[in-house]
């Protein structure tokens, strides 16, 4: 697997990132070491998980796995801290909240340091100086190597990382965690530019289309599937309407003209799209990761790259794409 620069940071991960959300709930402790000597095995180097992951469970599996299974010099692990949600703030973006966050899951994973550390989402009520300068404290202290955000819309974004180089010695923003893929292309219209010009990796979370870019919805729902679940149901609903249909179609109408799995056309397209690192790939069952490590051989023709652009191309105006002409 080739590794890819994080940004403009020093630090170089594998092109494919191996998510954790579902260890602990969907995947058990032995799944979750088959998942991780499969993804090893395949060249890969980097974890991603977050504190509110199974409430922590997620990270503790990889901690035991840092004990059993794999060298911590050998892995890049990735964590996040913050989840505000309307009025709830016990996972607010405080310096209070955070620095102690980072602590509690440094000891769920059994290290003393993560290498990458990430804001999980905005928190409007917490000055971002505030949050910005405990990160600085994160990383001058040695328990963070780098930071990032995630799910920060452009401005956001752009003010975080222009905040941070403003003051020589600060810690940079050097990746961003998005959703992005054929099925949710937002991320062009203003994150993506920010990021491209501020050397700011994108990570990007469900590469899949929340696994609907698989073609499994395509004609039904499968009864073992997340979306018929009632955790994952309203989570996968919003995209099994008719737009997405026929980005799904195209999709599995490239894959059979390429001999390769619709997983592999939606996985190539975004790991290959400007600005992105490395796609963060989560599997319930090491079966599943084999398919996303064994897709990800395939390269995209340029007119089929540019044939799924034009079926997925979300639309972009004023202001992102200039003046009206005539005003």
């Amino acid at each position: 697997m080739k590794q890819r620069r994080l940004g403009t940071s020093g630090l170089y991960v594998s092109h494919l990132a191996l998510g954790t959300m579902t260890w602990g709930r969907d995947t058990d402790e032995d799944d979750a070491s088959g998942q991780l000597t499969a993804y090893l095995d395949a060249g890969g180097n980097f974890l991603d998980t977050a504190d509110v992951y199974v409430e922590g469970e997620s990270e503790r599996i990889i901690g035991s796995l840092l004990t059993n299974v794999v060298k911590r010099e050998d892995v890049i692990i990735a964590t996040k801290a913050v989840t505000v949600r309307g009025a709830e703030r016990d996972r607010d973006a405080s310096r209070r909240h955070i620095l102690q966050a980072l602590d509690a899951s440094l000891e769920r994973l059994g290290t003393d340091h993560v290498d990458l550390w990430q804001m999980h989402s905005w928190d409007p009520r917490t000055p971002l100086e505030e949050t910005l300068s405990a990160i600085d404290v994160a990383v001058t202290s040695g328990r963070a190597r780098y930071a990032g955000v995630s799910n920060y819309s452009g401005w956001q974004t752009a003010k975080a990382a222009a905040w941070q180089r403003a003051w020589p010695g600060r810690a940079q923003i050097v990746a961003t965690q998005m959703e992005y893929s054929l099925l949710q292309r937002g991320i062009e219209r203003e994150v993506v530019p920010a990021a491209v010009n501020l050397g700011i990796g994108i990570l990007p979370w469900s590469p899949l289309g929340r696994g609907v870019l698989t073609g499994k919805y395509q004609t039904s729902t499968p009864t073992d599937s997340r979306g018929a679940s009632d955790a994952y149901g309203r989570f996968i609903s919003p995209y099994l309407d008719e737009r997405a249909s026929r980005i799904v179609g195209s999709v599995m109408t490239a894959a059979d003209g390429l001999g390769v799995t619709p997983l592999a056309v939606a996985l190539a397209w975004v790991r290959d799209r400007p600005g992105v690192v490395a796609p963060i790939v989560g599997a319930r069952t090491t079966g599943q990761l084999r398919s996303s490590l064994e897709a990800d051989q395939t390269v995209l023709p340029e007119e089929i790259r540019r044939a799924l652009d034009d079926v997925s191309m979300p639309e972009i105006g004023y202001p992102e794409a200039g003046p009206l002409i005539g005003r």
